[in-house]
């Protein structure tokens, strides 16, 4: 078995024409991105033959296929891609990539990128700050964080430490 076909479950993503753009675009963000594979229809179709079928890429050990099935699915926020980062620079890393090139910035750490994929970009510790068993204080971090677009780790620090 290949070490590309271990992982069990891919996330297959439905594009209308641009699953290669959508893939490249991807790995240029990520430091560990490949494209695994460029399929083409065939004479059967449903696409032109010859145009790009499916995309296998890989983002940090994370696999995905990219499909060109036309319009008829559009992505929602229903579900989303969840960055968890290191640090704040990281953050804003992330954060100005996806929104490039026409994406859009959205609220409590969510994105969506140009594509119509949404993402949420998180910084480490995040977590505990909206779940301190402290309720006071875990109010204050979700009281913050509902106002923002990008997350601010030392922001939302302060707000739980009532400062």
């Amino acid at each position: 078995m290949s070490e590309i076909s271990k992982q069990k479950i891919v996330p297959n993503l439905w594009f209308d024409t641009e699953a290669e753009e959508a893939a490249n675009f991807y790995v240029s963000i990520f430091e560990d991105g490949r494209v695994l594979k460029v399929s083409h229809y065939g004479e059967a179709g449903p696409g032109e033959a010859g145009s790009v079928m499916t995309v296998e890429w890989e983002l940090e050990g994370q696999r995905f296929i990219g499909i060109n099935a036309g319009p008829r699915f559009k992505f929602t926020e229903a579900v989303s891609f969840q960055i968890e980062c290191e640090d704040q620079d990281e953050v804003d890393y992330y954060w100005e990539k996806l929104t490039a090139g026409g994406g859009k910035p959205g609220q409590c750490g969510w994105l969506t990128d140009k594509f119509g994929l949404s993402w949420q970009v998180v910084p480490a510790g995040f977590e505990e700050l909206v779940t301190d068993p402290d309720p006071e204080r875990s109010q204050r971090a979700m009281e913050a964080m509902l106002k923002m677009g990008k997350l601010d780790l030392e922001a939302l620090r302060v707000a739980v430490d009532g400062t």
